[in-house]
């Protein structure tokens, strides 16, 4: 039997990237902290299940043309052991899918099952732990796909985050005509539910977790999806010259290290993720932060700035926070939980903008254009100065 282990309550307080002052002050000491709830909107009493659906628990649409497709695929690494549970002898992932389809035909996807919900509710004052089981997406379960090959673009999410954290710019990227592929990171999401009812929880979040070892296992994770995908049934769909990967958090500093080794990655985002690079990386690098955090005041991202050497940029938001740049931007405030300073709905329209003009450009080869937000800085020309 598999080992499941009740998430920590340091863990857990960090999943949805928001604590109290005093939580953030001793979070802040163990290196747990996922956002420093300064400037945060006050969070509400807990709310009802009743105010919480009218609240709207609905991401935004995707901005594309295409109706949105998406499957799901359980896939087994019978070549190497669990790196987090030591009773698995095979490595198990789950991978959401997400594509341009023909027509919007079919059930809306579920955004996650009610364990998944309760995992991340669990410590927060919210009465209906069930909430974020019926979050309105916009993907329609197996949804005939348009035919041809498209640019890929694999996903992984924050530590502790789940997947499904990531559906609003998965949805939208499907939308603008790239298949999408998020990966689960068994262990490492709070709550992860595979086919056969069982729901794994976060046996690597421990406190003092070694963030390199995180990443070091993600790179096996995406090659090893990478080498499924390409090689199954949805290798015909695929542009093998054409693949990205966006990472939030620690998916983004495993974004980083996965293109050191994989040459198939053609270029690479990191959504406000902490991280170390010691080797160069030519090919295209864009680094999206908060703008309490990631100025090229931060000596980690200054360093690791120096080190692409390719096309690169780097750009921070005023008004966000550690998951301001995924679906909690919206679901926190409808929560009555809180939030960023920025309203959710823009700081993903700002996110999704910058991705897609990132993407179009490096997988397509075709200038989009990005209307000139306020709350964006870009600091692509002071860090490249300071770097030198």
């Amino acid at each position: 039997m598999r080992r499941t282990l009740t998430v920590t309550t340091v863990v857990s307080l960090s999943v949805l990237g928001l604590t109290t002052q005093a939580q953030a002050t001793a979070l802040s000491r163990s290196g747990y902290l996922a956002a420093s709830g300064q400037g945060a909107r006050t969070a509400h009493s807990s709310l009802p299940a009743d105010l919480a659906k009218a609240a709207g628990l609905a991401l935004p649409a995707p901005t594309g043309k295409r109706p949105v497709g998406t499957t799901g695929l359980h896939l087994v690494d019978k070549s190497r052991p669990d790196p987090w549970n030591p009773e698995a002898k095979e490595r198990e992932l789950l991978v959401s899918l997400w594509y341009p389809a023909k027509k919007a035909t079919g059930r809306r996807a579920p955004y996650m099952t009610a364990a998944e919900s309760q995992a991340v509710l669990k410590d927060y004052p919210v009465t209906d732990k069930d909430a974020l089981a019926r979050v309105r997406t916009h993907a329609r379960v197996d949804a005939r796909p348009v035919g041809g090959r498209r640019p890929l673009v694999v996903m992984s999410p924050g530590f502790s985050f789940p997947r499904a954290t990531l559906t609003s710019l998965a949805e939208d990227f499907a939308s603008r005509g790239y298949l999408v592929a998020a990966i689960e990171h068994t262990y490492e999401s709070v709550g992860t539910t595979f086919p056969d009812g069982r729901t794994t929880s976060c046996l690597a979040c421990v406190k003092g977790q070694d963030n390199g070892k995180v990443a070091a296992s993600r790179v096996k994770d995406v090659r090893f999806v990478l080498d499924r995908l390409i090689d199954g049934r949805w290798g015909r769909a695929i542009d093998r010259s054409k693949i990205a990967m966006v990472g939030h958090s620690i998916g983004g500093y495993a974004t980083a290290q996965t293109m050191l080794t994989e040459p198939r990655i053609k270029a690479g985002v990191n959504l406000d993720g902490s991280f170390e690079l010691t080797e160069p990386i030519k090919r295209p690098f864009m680094l999206v932060g908060t703008a309490s955090r990631h100025t090229p005041e931060d000596e980690k991202w200054r360093q690791a700035w120096a080190r692409f050497t390719g096309w690169k940029r780097w750009i921070t938001v005023r008004g966000t926070d550690h998951s301001a740049f995924v679906d909690y931007a919206v679901l926190r405030p409808a929560l009555g939980l809180p939030a960023q300073e920025l309203d959710g709905a823009r700081a993903l329209e700002i996110t999704r903008a910058h991705l897609a003009g990132f993407l179009d450009l490096h997988l397509r080869g075709k200038r989009t254009p990005v209307k000139k937000y306020p709350e964006v800085t870009d600091h692509t020309r002071n860090a490249s100065a300071a770097a030198h």
